[in-house]
């Protein structure tokens, strides 16, 4: 059966009504002969008041493409066009020919994406703002030197208040609290956060210099000051430190000559070199931090107190890990972030149970230590997550967490020896891990005491 032409027509019209996309047909001489509801919507024209009329009193010629089309003949397909400044639409639009093969005019079918375009510019716009904003709070903590300190324990934060305070000034400061606990980290935010930011900040480990020589690590020496020496001489770390912070870490372990002649200088502000005969004026700012108690030292006569009280101008203690245990998750998180950016690996996450049961450890390492277990945890882990299994195999002592569901009784023997194992742990722990002292106050040898700690698995760190 054949169709008849109006039915056809009419079918075609009804077809081009319905769509979402803008169709337009012009002429050749730029007339729009065709004009759908679509169009109506997307450009606010009604077909009354364009049909028969030329495009261009409605559109600039160069936005008309159809216009365009019917001079290459060529077709567009799928195009991003601007019919108007506020306008964006995807356009494809084709000659068209008579059965004569002769150009009669040009169909565009446009589809509207300007919400599209706008949502993309807002969402542009609003990133933009997000990474001014991140550089803002990057450039304040930069600006903030006490930044890299972690925490938000009243204990921290409260030590982080007092540190600020002292950075103004000029003070002395004497820094005390266990290993690993973070002592030089706040000896570099307080430096930075000086007058004398711009200069030197020099450490110097105390007890890391052999006493022979540390004499001229710290004051230097002339030329020729002994067999050996430089021909040019050297200056010390008092020198190279001027204008600037000296940070004398593990204070305690000064020799006591050593003592002596760092207190002179610190009151006369000058110091002689090793073979030297014209003293040498220094600027330079004193903060000292040490793990032992250096009022006990005192009274035992292994520190002088007139040093002591030199440097205890400013004193503050560092809190041990397991006594700000609140920061923990807050280090974790920093550590994980850090190490995964590091190895170039995926950022885990970390069971509620695995935290749990770092926050049951009594982390004698301190920070140290919790730092460590994470960069051997990101070298080892391959899963999405971090369990409490993966916690428990890497803590050195995880064995003392778990509680047993039933325990052997010991024999007097046995019973002895984990008595005085504890007796031996409680006196480290209190002498920051100072042997000579905690020898002393057992009440044995020095040898004696590393005897004991090798029998009973004790590594504590010095």
């Amino acid at each position: 059966m054949k169709i008849p032409d109006s039915f056809a027509l009419h079918t075609l019209h009804t077809l081009l009504s319905v769509l979402e996309e803008s169709i337009s047909i012009v002429n050749t001489k730029g007339e729009m002969v065709y004009w759908n509801e679509a169009a109506e919507k997307t450009f606010h024209i009604k077909k009354e008041e364009i049909i028969g009329r030329n495009v261009t009193d409605f559109f600039r010629e160069e936005d008309v493409m159809n216009l365009k089309v019917l001079k290459s003949k060529q077709p567009v397909h799928e195009k991003y066009h601007q019919p108007l400044p506020d306008q964006h639409v995807v356009i494809s639009t084709t000659p068209i020919y008579d059965e004569n093969n002769q150009l009669i005019g040009s169909m565009s079918v446009e589809r509207d994406i300007s919400t599209t375009i706008r949502l993309n510019e807002n969402l542009s716009n609003t990133l933009q703002e997000l990474q001014h904003l991140k550089q803002q709070l990057s450039s304040k903590r930069l600006d903030d030197a006490f930044s890299k300190i972690k925490g938000n324990s009243q204990a921290i934060n409260r030590l982080i208040y007092d540190a600020k305070k002292a950075a103004k000034s000029d003070a002395t400061v004497l820094i005390t609290g266990e290993s690993g606990s973070g002592k030089e980290l706040f000896a570099q935010a307080i430096h930075q956060e000086s007058s004398r930011s711009k200069k030197a900040f020099i450490p110097i480990n105390c007890g890391a210099i052999p006493q022979a020589l540390f004499e001229s690590e710290l004051f230097g020496y002339e030329a020729g000051a002994y067999t050996g020496a430089s021909n040019k001489g050297k200056p010390g770390k008092m020198e190279l430190a001027k204008g600037g912070t000296l940070f004398l870490d593990e204070v305690g372990e000064l020799p006591l000559n050593m003592q002596v002649k760092l207190l002179r200088a610190l009151q006369e502000k000058e110091i002689y070199r090793i073979g030297g005969q014209t003293p040498k004026k220094i600027n330079v700012r004193i903060i000292a931090a040490t793990n032992r108690h250096l009022e006990n030292m005192v009274s035992e006569g292994t520190f002088r107190s007139d040093l002591y009280y030199r440097l205890n101008v400013f004193a503050t203690r560092i809190p041990s890990l397991r006594e700000r245990i609140e920061d923990l998750p807050c280090l974790v998180y920093e550590f994980l972030e850090e190490f995964s950016s590091s190895y170039n690996k995926p950022l885990p996450s970390i069971h509620k149970e695995a935290l749990n049961r770092l926050c049951e450890y009594h982390w004698p390492g301190n920070i140290r230590e919790l730092r460590n277990l994470f960069e051997r945890l990101m070298v080892l882990h391959e899963h999405s997550e971090i369990s409490e299994m993966d916690i428990t195999q890497l803590l050195p002592q995880a064995k003392q967490l778990v509680k047993p569901l039933y325990t052997v009784p010991l024999s007097l023997k046995n019973e002895k020896e984990s008595i005085e194992r504890e007796r031996i742990l409680q006196t480290l722990e209190k002498t920051y891990g100072n042997k000579s002292i905690s020898a002393k106050e057992l009440g044995m040898s020095r040898a004696t005491l590393y005897k004991k700690m090798k029998k009973y698995g004790i590594g504590y760190e010095s």
